[in-house]
């Protein structure tokens, strides 16, 4: 467990935490709590957010520097991912034609457009939402690895991270963290209560139709999948929550 949690958080933060065993047994539970992960990621996120409007910031910078926060605090890495996966599918390629532009070091156009248009429009959200929105908003994207590593999805190669998580995740565990989302999302849209748990689930339903479709393409899902889950559930949840 405590293995699980130290590479949960080394791997999806930049916190300077000492690393253990990494096994697919350790990964299992980094990629279960990965919500949680989330959850203190938005617990800072929302904090500084929430500073920047105490200090009189116009919003739209509030805004766009705890986007930039956000990418800081992640290495970028999911961004990254994002990128290449869409310039992956952006070329209509399938199996090892399409992996092989996920591996390339360079961005096309595709991928330039997808990390522009998300960070935008995350930006444009959180000039309207609460800071408790903000949690809610990247605990739900970070629910995206739990549903992208549930059991049955397959890895698309046989070595990185992909081959590490790939099905280690069992379903009522993603199940559960889903609910406890959604639950918890209640809280972000006191006046409206149905508006927090359905745009969790309007995230974890785009999540579930981006792996079902890297699987057709890629055969699989990848560490760059992953990314790109992270930041389209965070995008949708974020969208949904600004809305009314």
């Amino acid at each position: 467990m405590i293995d699980g949690l130290r590479l949960a958080f080394t791997t999806l933060t930049v916190l300077p935490i000492r690393g253990g065993r990494v096994d697919r047994a350790t990964a299992r539970v980094a990629m279960s709590v990965a919500p949680a992960v989330g959850a203190v990621l938005g617990l800072v996120l929302g904090g500084l957010l929430g500073l920047l409007r105490e200090a009189q910031a116009p919003t739209l910078v509030a805004a766009g520097v705890t986007v930039a926060a956000a990418a800081l605090l992640t290495r970028g890495m999911h961004l990254d991912g994002l990128a290449d996966t869409i310039d992956a599918l952006g070329s209509y390629r399938r199996g090892d034609e399409a992996l092989a532009i996920m591996k390339k070091a360079d961005i096309g156009p595709f991928g330039v457009a997808a990390i522009a248009v998300t960070m935008l429009i995350q930006a444009g959200a959180l000039t309207k939402v609460s800071a408790g929105a903000v949690v809610v908003a990247w605990a739900a994207g970070r629910l995206a690895i739990p549903i992208a590593c549930r059991r049955g999805v397959p890895a698309a190669r046989p070595e990185g991270l992909g081959a590490l998580v790939a099905g280690t995740v069992p379903v009522p565990v993603a199940v559960l963290g889903a609910i406890v989302v959604a639950g918890a999302a209640v809280a972000a849209t006191p006046d409206r209560p149905w508006q927090g748990p359905a745009a969790v689930v309007a995230a974890g339903a785009v999540v579930v139709f981006l792996v079902r479709h890297s699987v057709r393409r890629f055969g699989g899902i990848t560490g760059d999948v992953l990314g790109a889950a992270v930041e389209v559930a965070t995008t949708v949840a974020l969208v949904g929550l600004s809305l009314g």
